[in-house]
């Protein structure tokens, strides 16, 4: 991710799944009981904070995978992908 000063910070990436264009997302830590606090940033024009409600959408199947993005986050949820992205999440 590039910073508003031109920094190169790796420890941060985009959640979403492989996208060239568009927001990126990264999370910085779970907030109050429901939401997180997210870094958001398109190209290299800029960040800002947002604090975003939880994801709702579980897993239909056994054992229920909570979706680990945001309420409205657009893609695939983190538990989708695994079989259509050959084994990789969206978050890694």
């Amino acid at each position: 991710m590039v910073s508003a000063s031109g920094c190169v910070d790796g420890a941060l990436q985009c959640q979403l799944c492989t996208h060239d264009d568009g927001e990126h997302y990264g999370l910085l830590d779970e907030a109050e009981y429901g939401s997180a606090l997210w870094l958001r940033w398109r190209g290299s024009t800029g960040t800002e904070l947002a604090v975003l409600p939880d994801c709702p959408v579980a897993d239909p199947g056994p054992g229920g995978e909570a979706c680990c993005l945001f309420a409205g986050h657009v893609e695939q949820h983190t538990w989708e992908g695994v079989e259509t992205l050959g084994g990789v999440s969206c978050t890694n």
